[in-house]
C-alpha cells in the first residue's frame, strides 16, 4: 500500500524547506554585509595589493651650507635595485650573476628573487657608483636580455647623503640613517627642517608584477626640505682640521681637539675632533667605534682645565680689586693649604709681579688669588662664567661640567679651583667665559646656526648674537688683554707668537685620571688664543690628550698648532700684519678646481702658496680656500683630490731636470730622488716625460730621450 503524506505533514515540510531558505538567505545576508560594510575596506586594500604596486618618493633632503655658501651636506643621487620574483625565470643563475657586483651574498640573493608572494623586492639599496655602471651595462647587454637571466631586475632612482669634504666636521654635521633620517649632530636635531616630506606613486601591475600604463596610477609629489646656514667657515675648519691631523701624529696624541669662534658675536666658526670617520661611509658595522666617534667631545666631555683657567681666576680678583698690576708676590716652589702641600709646577720663580705670575703660570699666585676671593665671591664668578651651567649652544648632547656644590667645597677646594683644578668644564664652556675675559665683559651664548631657509630660499629662522651676563667690565677686560699678549710675547705661550700681530693667550697642562688615580706622566695640554689683542676676531681652543711626546705640556703640544691656525685664519680675515720686518706679501688665491696635481702645485708655488693634501686620486676636486681669496705668501691651501685615500703630501717627488746630462748623470739623479730611467736613443738627453717640476710618486719611471748635438 502506498502511503500518501497527509496535509500535516506535507505543510511541515513546506515550512521545514521555508526555514532552511531562511537561514540561508539571512546567513548570505549577514555574509554579504560583513563583505561589504565591516571587510570593505581590508578587502579593497587586499585586492589593491594585488593589482597595484606603491612606491616611496624620498623627498631630496635639504642641503647644510658654511656660512659662504659652500655645501658641507648635501642630497646626491643614487641607485636602488630591486627584483619582481614573478618576472625572475631563474632565481639561482640570476644570484650568480648579481653577487659579486652588488656584494651580497648568493643565497640571500636567490631567496629573495624567488618569493613570490611579492610584487617587488630590494635586494640593494644606494649602490656605489662603480656597481651601478657596471649594472646598466649588464641590463642594456643584448645577449643577457635573451637569455631572461636578468628579468625582473630594476634600477631605480634615489638619494643618498652626501658629504663633499669626507671627514671634515664630523661630529658637528653627525650622519643621516640610510632612509635619509637624521640620527646624530645637526643632521638629527635639524631633522625637521631638513627632512621635507616624502610623495609616492601607485602604478597597476600585471599577474607577473609588470607596471601598467602610469595614467592609471596615482601620483603625489615630494616636498623638497630646507636648508641650514651655518656660522662655520669652511676655510677656517680646513686650516684647523689639518693642524688636528699634525697634531694628532707629531705629539701621538690620543685624541686632538680645537675650536674656533668669533669671542664677540658667539659664532663658531671651527670645530674640529679627532679622531673621526668618513660620514661617506660610517663604519656601521662596528656600533662601538661609530658611538665613540660621533661623540661631540667639544661640547659633551668635561676635564680639568689646568693653567688656561688662571685668567678666570685673574680676571676675577681684578674685578674685585683684590689685585693690580703693581702688585708683587713671591714663590717659593709651593704653598700650604690646610696642611697639605701645593707645589708649583716647575722651580721656585721667585719675586715677580702679577703679569709675570701669569706669564710664568705660578700656580701658588693663583692660590693666593682663589683664596682672596673667597667662596662666595669665587662662586658668584663661576656663576657668572657660566661654570656647572650649559652655554645653550644649539649643538644636540651638551654637557654641564662638573662644580663642587657650594655647602660642600673647601678651602682647599678654592685654592685648587684657582689655577684650574677641582673643577671639571667642557672646551665650549671654557672658551666661551674665556671669550668674556677678552671681549670687554660679556659672556655670549655660542651658535653654530646662522639661518634656517625653506626649500624656496626663505629665510625663516636666524641665529642672533646673544648676551647672557656681564661678569667683569670693559676696564678689567682691557687689562686682561694686555696681561694674556704679554704671556704669548714673553711667557709660556710664546710658541704662539707670530711677528706683527698682537696674539694673547694662556697655555694649560691638565690632569688626567687613569681608573680613579691621578696620572703623574700622562696629561692634557691646551692652549686658548685671540688674535688681534686690540681687536678679538677669533678666539681659538686647541686640546691635546694624551701625547705620547715629552715634554706634554701645552706649551709644547698645543701652542705650536695654534700658532699655525692663527697666522693662516689671520691672513685670511685680512688682519693687517704691524711688523714690516715680519710682515709677508700678500696674494690671491688661484682656482685650481679641475686641475691636475701637477697643474696645481705649478699655479700654487707661482703665487708663493703651498698645499696640503685630502684624498688621493688624478684631479683636484675642490680647494680651500676659494678662488680669489687673499693670503699671505707661504700659507696652505687645502686641496681636495678625487679619490678616497688619504696622502702624506712628503711623499710626493718633484722630477728633476736632466736635459743637458749623460746616461749615467741622468740614471745617478733619478736614482737620488728615488726615481727610475727608461731611455731612449743615445748621447745628451734632450727630452724627458714627465717634466722638470711635475710631480710623481716614488719609484715612477721618467722617460728620457737622448741624442748626440744636432740630432735633437
Amino acid at each position: 500500500m502506498k502511503l500518501v503524506p497527509t496535509g500535516p505533514v506535507i505543510r511541515r515540510r513546506i515550512a521545514m524547506c521555508m526555514g532552511l531558505f531562511f537561514l540561508l538567505f539571512l546567513g548570505l545576508s549577514t555574509r554579504l554585509f560583513v563583505l561589504t560594510v565591516i571587510d570593505s575596506e581590508a578587502l579593497q586594500a587586499k585586492a589593491q595589493s594585488q593589482w597595484t604596486t606603491e612606491a616611496v618618493i624620498q623627498a631630496r633632503r635639504g642641503a647644510i651650507l658654511d656660512r659662504n655658501g659652500e655645501v658641507l651636506a648635501m642630497s646626491a643621487t643614487a641607485y636602488t635595485l630591486s627584483v619582481s620574483p614573478r618576472q625572475v625565470k631563474n632565481s639561482e643563475a640570476l644570484a650568480r650573476l648579481l653577487s659579486p657586483v652588488i656584494g651580497v651574498d648568493a643565497e640571500t640573493i636567490r631567496r629573495r628573487a624567488s618569493d613570490t608572494t611579492k610584487g617587488g623586492v630590494t635586494l640593494k639599496r644606494q649602490l656605489p657608483y662603480a656597481a651601478t655602471q657596471q649594472l646598466k651595462l649588464m641590463m642594456a647587454d643584448g645577449a643577457q636580455r635573451k637569455t631572461h637571466e636578468l628579468d625582473g631586475l630594476y634600477l631605480e632612482q634615489d638619494s643618498k647623503r652626501y658629504y663633499p669634504y669626507g671627514a671634515f666636521l664630523t661630529q658637528l654635521l653627525g650622519l643621516t640613517t640610510i632612509d635619509g633620517v637624521g640620527q646624530a649632530g645637526l643632521e638629527q636635531s635639524l631633522n625637521n627642517y631638513l627632512s621635507g616630506r616624502s610623495g609616492r606613486v601607485v602604478k597597476e601591475i600585471d599577474g607577473k608584477g609588470r607596471a601598467l600604463n602610469i595614467s592609471s596610477g596615482e601620483y603625489v609629489q615630494a616636498l623638497e626640505g630646507g636648508s641650514a646656514v651655518l656660522t662655520i667657515d669652511a676655510t677656517i675648519q680646513g686650516y684647523c682640521e689639518k693642524a688636528a691631523r699634525e697634531a694628532m701624529e707629531v705629539n701621538r696624541a690620543e685624541s686632538v681637539r680645537i675650536l674656533a669662534m668669533n669671542p664677540t658675536t658667539g659664532e663658531i666658526l671651527a670645530m674640529v675632533n679627532k679622531p673621526d670617520y668618513d660620514p661617506n661611509d660610517p663604519p656601521r658595522n662596528d656600533i662601538q667605534t661609530l658611538t665613540e666617534r660621533m661623540r661631540n667631545r667639544l661640547i659633551t666631555d668635561a676635564y680639568e682645565p689646568g693653567s688656561t683657567f688662571k685668567m678666570i681666576t685673574m680676571s676675577a680678583a681684578l674685578e674685585e680689586k683684590l689685585t693690580n698690576r703693581s702688585e708683587w708676590f713671591y714663590c717659593s716652589g709651593s704653598v700650604y693649604v690646610e696642611g697639605g702641600r701645593i707645589r708649583c709646577w716647575g722651580r721656585p720663580h721667585g719675586s715677580e709681579s702679577l703679569t709675570q705670575a701669569l706669564e710664568n703660570s705660578c700656580n701658588p699666585v693663583f692660590v693666593e688669588l682663589g683664596l682672596r676671593l673667597g667662596t662666595d665671591r669665587f662662586y658668584k664668578y663661576l656663576n657668572a662664567y657660566g661654570f656647572g651651567q650649559k652655554t645653550g649652544v644649539d649643538i644636540p648632547g651638551e654637557g654641564s661640567g662638573i662644580v663642587i656644590g657650594k655647602s660642600a667645597v673647601k678651602r682647599v677646594d678654592i685654592a685648587r679651583i684657582g689655577f684650574g683644578q677641582s673643577i671639571a668644564v667642557t672646551p665650549v664652556q671654557l672658551l666661551t667665559a674665556a671669550c668674556a675675559v677678552v671681549n670687554g665683559g660679556k659672556l655670549m651664548t655660542p651658535y653654530v646656526v646662522k639661518e634656517i631657509r625653506d626649500a624656496d630660499g626663505n629665510v625663516i629662522e636666524r641665529g642672533e648674537p646673544t648676551v647672557r651676563a656681564t661678569p667683569i667690565s670693559e676696564g678689567t677686560s682691557k687689562i686682561m688683554r694686555e696681561m694674556l699678549e704679554s704671556v704669548v710675547k714673553n711667557g709660556g705661550g710664546k710658541n704662539a707668537y707670530i711677528d706683527g700681530y698682537h696674539i694673547g693667550g694662556k697655555t694649560g697642562t691638565a690632569q688626567v685620571y687613569i681608573d680613579g688615580v691621578v696620572s703623574s706622566d700622562t696629561h692634557i695640554g691646551s692652549f686658548i688664543g685671540f688674535a688681534p689683542m686690540d681687536d678679538p676676531q677669533i678666539a681659538l681652543m686647541v686640546i691635546i690628550d694624551r701625547a705620547e711626546r715629552r715634554p706634554d705640556y701645552g706649551s709644547t703640544t698645543a701652542a705650536p698648532f695654534a700658532r699655525d691656525i692663527l697666522l693662516q685664519t689671520l691672513a685670511y680675515l685680512k688682519v693687517p700684519r704691524e711688523s714690516a720686518a715680519g710682515a709677508d706679501e700678500a696674494t690671491t688665491v688661484p682656482n685650481v678646481s679641475g686641475d691636475t696635481l701637477n697643474q696645481a702645485i705649478k699655479s700654487l708655488k707661482a703665487e708663493g702658496l703651498g698645499y696640503m693634501l685630502s684624498g688621493a686620486g688624478a684631479r683636484v676636486r675642490d680647494q680651500l680656500p676659494e678662488p680669489g681669496a687673499e693670503m699671505t705668501k707661504g700659507s696652505v691651501v687645502m686641496l681636495y683630490m678625487d679619490g678616497d685615500a688619504e696622502v702624506d703630501a712628503d711623499a710626493w717627488i718633484e722630477v728633476p731636470d736632466v736635459k743637458g746630462k749623460s746616461v749615467m748623470e741622468v740614471n745617478q739623479t733619478l736614482i737620488s730622488c728615488g726615481l727610475k730611467l727608461k731611455l731612449s736613443g743615445s748621447g745628451i738627453a734632450c727630452a724627458q716625460s714627465p717634466e722638470a717640476g711635475e710631480y710623481v710618486f716614488p719609484d715612477a719611471v721618467v722617460d728620457v730621450m737622448f741624442a748626440f748635438p744636432g740630432e735633437e
